[in-house]
């Protein structure tokens, strides 16, 4: 067997193994790059030593109100500096990161500080009445309330609670960092959206938060010093990891509170930002930003994608604009982005308009933190055919994949059920390998016992001039059990023709794929820009 057999003294020691986590990212970078600048926010403009720094303050005032290793430690604030030190300073005192989606209401606020026992949280004033009431619906012990204003924003202290800067002039400086002693401890507790009941709590190691982080600098080909917008939440998913991947590369984190095109346009020409991630709906207000919102840049804007399936439109028309646009793909159960859409020059360089976005709209094959990924057959978890026609649930593997939920071990168990993270997500997957959605498994219409894609029809009626947005869901119906129903949200200045639409659907679509009904609104969206078709399903049901 050769000298391996014998392995005498070559054991795991403190110079060979250190637990992975993404703490180790900041203090790095506070070492190589303490000049460069790290977290912007309008005036606010932070080096990585001040960076480190007041992280360091946030870890030790935290432990000084008496958070411990292993307690929970809150958040509901936008994507503000304060949020993202937050990502570094509770880990930093041992704690677990659980930050909240500033859209939910009280009672499912109330029910994620019982159920994640949350011993302080960080509150941006804007929320504080959310919270305030909150507390008043809890069970168990409330959580010491912490200010966050934001005065840049005008959004000031109510002065009834500590403000986070006077928490910060708490801590020590010194503080040294309670680093993890087995990487599969917990990091953060997110909790999914909960359309269907209560949300769950989703809990990830610091291994997995690591390596996620780790990952995504390859699959977005990242080069050192990028400059990286907050688009997507810092509540959702951590923020896909980017805001513990940043340092890594010495880059910049700037921060935006608002989601809308011009504060966007703005921070890519005055910031030069090169990269950013969101929802579909995020390209669709770049692309139908009007001309005084709009600001001229000499670079190429690397953005990540997911959320929904991006219409081939939205691609075709976005590109030409400067951004180049990956499609990824994720949950939370998965610390975001799992798969990205690869761009293969050699086999699809010359592709151009529709053609090219049609295959950009396609979720891809697995990233660097997973080790398979694929199309299988939920009942006995056979590999479904790679024809890109045969339907299949997608099925995860690797180290990108969540603990567990929290306190849920029944859900855990039927999530990981025959060594496979489900997503219920169901795809068709390609010659290639690449796997496509073609619907969650509750969005798939079935029609006169045919299963029709909503996301095809969607990716049809987006390509019409006068659409914004659309969804289209599952509407009751006597003769075929179910049919298309589209509702869709018109361009400003546009009035919507219901006819028109359906005629332009179904010159493009199978006649049964084509929606019987269309209603003219304004979709009802998350706070990560995706389209809450389950509202929009109780209404069709109405219809």
């Amino acid at each position: 067997m050769g000298w391996l057999a014998d392995e005498t003294g070559l054991d795991k020691n403190a110079a060979n193994h250190v637990p992975l986590t993404p703490l180790s990212n900041l203090t790095r970078a506070a070492r190589i790059w303490p000049d460069r600048l790290a977290v912007v926010y309008g005036p606010h403009r932070k080096t990585y030593a001040q960076y480190f720094e007041r992280v360091t303050r946030l870890a030790s005032a935290l432990s000084r109100l008496g958070v411990e290793p292993g307690d929970v430690v809150a958040t509901l604030i936008p994507n503000l500096p304060p949020q993202a030190e937050a990502h570094f300073g509770v880990p930093a005192c041992g704690a677990i990161l659980n930050t909240i989606n500033t859209r939910l209401e009280p009672d499912t606020v109330a029910y994620i500080f019982d159920h994640g026992g949350a011993k302080v949280v960080l509150v941006d004033p804007q929320f504080l009445p959310v919270v305030a009431e909150a507390v008043e619906r809890m069970e168990g012990p409330a959580p010491k309330i912490i200010e966050v204003p934001d005065d840049h924003a005008g959004v000031h202290a109510s002065g009834h609670h500590m403000t986070y800067e006077a928490l910060l002039a708490t801590g020590d400086p010194k503080f040294a960092w309670i680093l993890p002693q087995d990487e599969w401890e917990s990091i953060a507790l997110n909790y999914t959206s909960g359309t269907t009941g209560r949300p769950k709590g989703v809990v990830y190691h610091h291994r997995g938060a690591h390596l996620n982080a780790m990952g995504q600098i390859l699959s977005w080909r990242m080069q050192l010093y990028p400059r990286y917008l907050t688009i997507v939440p810092l509540f959702h998913c951590n923020g896909w990891c980017h805001t513990w991947m940043i340092p890594l590369l010495g880059g910049t984190v700037v921060c935006c509170r608002d989601i809308a095109a011009k504060p966007m346009f703005d921070a890519i020409a005055d910031e030069k930002v090169t990269h950013f991630g969101g929802a579909p709906i995020v390209l669709n207000m770049l692309v139908n930003a009007p001309d005084d919102q709009r600001r001229d840049f000499d670079h190429v804007v690397e953005v990540f994608t997911a959320g929904a399936p991006p219409a081939p439109s939205t691609l075709a028309a976005i590109e030409p604009m400067g951004f180049n646009v990956t499609q990824v793909y994720g949950l939370t159960e998965t610390y975001g982005p799992a798969t990205e859409c690869t761009w293969d020059d050699d086999l699809w360089g010359d592709l151009q308009g529709e053609a090219r976005a049609a295959i950009k709209a396609r979720q891809g094959v697995a990233m660097p933190a997973y080790e398979h990924i694929t199309v299988m057959q939920a009942d006995d978890m056979t590999q479904t055919p790679m024809d890109g026609k045969t339907q299949g649930e997608i099925m995860m593997r690797g180290n990108g994949v969540m603990k567990g939920y929290l306190k849920n071990p029944k859900a855990t168990e039927d999530a990981f059920r025959g060594g496979y993270f489900h997503t219920g997500d169901i795809a068709v997957q390609h010659p290639d390998g690449y796997v496509q959605i073609q619907d969650r498994a509750k969005d798939i219409i079935i029609s006169g016992g045919e299963n029709i894609s909503s996301v095809e029809v969607e990716g049809v009626l987006m390509a019409h001039p006068d659409v914004l947005l659309c969804a289209v869901v599952a509407k009751p119906d006597d003769k075929w059990g179910e049919v298309p129903c589209a509702f869709v949200e018109l361009k400003d200045g546009r009035t919507g023709d219901a006819d028109a639409l359906v005629a332009f659907a179904r010159q493009r679509l199978a006649g049964f794929k084509t929606p019987k009904t269309v209603v003219f609104c304004e979709l009802p969206k998350t706070s990560t820009g995706k389209i809450q078709k389950f509202e929009l399903r109780n209404t069709a049901r109405t219809l």
